[in-house]
């Protein structure tokens, strides 16, 4: 019989899989402003967000904040790399004023993860403290994050169209948050529960909402930049978290 470690850790390795799919989802986006060298409408936002995101959840998930978390640093450090190089990119082809938008937001973040990790070091002295501080905020970020797909459901309700809402990142997004739910589920961990029940409850409405309106959404092919949810979440992280609305553009057939 398969014990319950053996079966968190399968849980886990399918959540990283998932997980970095939906990390490779804003693909499409960054190959069209390489090609166009113009990040026109698009905005870098979700990245900055996702990044901070990500970077709260390695420091959750490593010994020294939370032991036997090692599939939190492993998808959240995957994460970083990944949203690094969006940003990067959206650097590079940015205006002046965007660029300086982007290196404050930067600096601004990278202050506050100092802070974070001194005042959780030198004022928390046990892994339940500082499991718990660090938890926090990554709930309270990851949840945040998990509430940006409200915009797009209520445009799908409003217009009664599924025309900016992909089904297949859809599926994805609610495939992800029920992992990691099963995963946080088995040794329980309330951080990492919170923002990924979020994440299956969202991903189920939407694809509710999906089977609702696909038959009422105009019969045409187009193309369309929308922003969706790129929450990736890490065993006793959140994501994908990741998440982030991330501006995809999907070519949807009907």
């Amino acid at each position: 019989m398969i014990s319950p470690d053996a079966a968190r850790n399968v849980v886990g390795i399918i959540g990283n899989v998932i997980s970095f799919g939906l990390f490779l989802s804003p693909v499409p986006t960054f190959w069209r402003i390489c090609k166009r060298k113009d990040v026109e409408e698009f905005k870098a936002d979700p990245y900055l967000a996702t990044l901070l995101n990500c970077m709260l959840w390695v420091f959750y998930g490593l010994p020294i904040v939370h032991p036997n978390s090692i599939l939190v640093v492993t998808i959240n450090g995957v994460g970083l790399v990944v949203e690094g190089i969006y940003l990067i990119i959206f650097f590079l082809y940015s205006p002046n004023k965007k660029r300086l938008r982007m290196m404050a937001v930067l600096a601004v973040e990278a202050v506050f993860m100092v802070a974070v990790v001194l005042g959780v070091l030198m004022g928390a002295h046990t892994h339940e403290k500082r499991s718990m501080i660090v938890g926090i905020l990554c709930v309270f970020f990851g949840s945040i994050m998990y509430f940006s797909p409200l915009t797009i459901m209520g445009k799908v309700i409003k217009t009664k169209s599924v025309e900016y809402m992909p089904f297949f990142l859809s599926l994805v997004c609610f495939l992800n948050g029920v992992c990691w739910t099963a995963y946080a589920l088995i040794r329980f961990d309330l951080y990492v529960t919170i923002p990924n029940s979020l994440g299956a409850l969202f991903g189920a409405v939407q694809l509710i909402l999906y089977a609702c309106y696909y038959k009422s959404t105009p019969k045409k092919q187009a193309t369309k930049d929308v922003e969706l949810p790129t929450v990736v979440s890490g065993p006793g992280a959140a994501a994908g978290a990741n998440a982030a609305a991330g501006n995809i553009s999907v070519t949807v057939e009907r």
